[in-house]
């Protein structure tokens, strides 16, 4: 009877080892994931600046779009949780999008040398957060799926660990991608 129990007991430790390295493993994947992505958007950030000092200058009716966008990136990389920047993302595409319409009244704007030079920075840099973001949310889809399935929900809980927002893409964005637009 003793052999028993210390064989149902060991049987159960590997078990829970099991899972909880399972889970241990998804969520390093994701943290993997999101830092690949953070260190992306954190690009796409770094190139706002350079674009709103182009357009400054010939923008002026539209600086709310521009201030909004300064915003933005100011919250964006003040260290904000994992969940706020995936909305942040969302609200600066929006915030582009606004502004990509703004550019399209600026012929010479969108001649300029400078304002070129950035699309196409922008454009690279758009293809590889599009590319880092179906990682993401590979990763969050095996990370939520692995919470939430009996029995590992169980460590999961015990572990304190939440599901995750994947990156979605806005239903205005779903019709068209407008930001194209500005760069060809």
């Amino acid at each position: 009877m003793i052999g028993f129990i210390i064989f149902l007991s060991v049987v159960l430790g590997i078990i829970l080892i099991y899972y909880y390295n399972g889970l241990i493993k998804r969520k390093n994947q994701l943290d993997n994931a999101f830092g690949s992505i953070d260190v992306m958007l954190k690009n796409r950030y770094d190139l706002i600046p350079a674009l709103i000092d182009v357009v400054k200058g010939y923008m002026k009716h539209e600086e709310s779009v521009l201030t909004e966008l300064t915003e933005l990136r100011t919250r964006f990389i003040a260290d904000a949780p994992e969940n706020e920047k995936v909305r942040l993302d969302g609200q600066i595409r929006d915030a582009m999008k606004r502004m990509t319409v703004s550019v399209e009244n600026y012929p010479e704007l969108k001649a300029g040398e400078n304002f070129i030079r950035l699309q196409q920075v922008w454009s690279e840099t758009e293809e590889n957060i599009s590319a880092a973001r179906r990682f993401f949310n590979t990763a969050v889809t095996e990370y939520n799926n692995k919470i939430e399935q009996f029995p590992s929900n169980l460590i999961a809980y015990m572990m304190g660990l939440e599901r995750k927002l994947v990156f979605e893409i806005p239903e205005t964005q779903r019709q068209g991608n407008e930001i194209k637009s500005m760069f060809n």
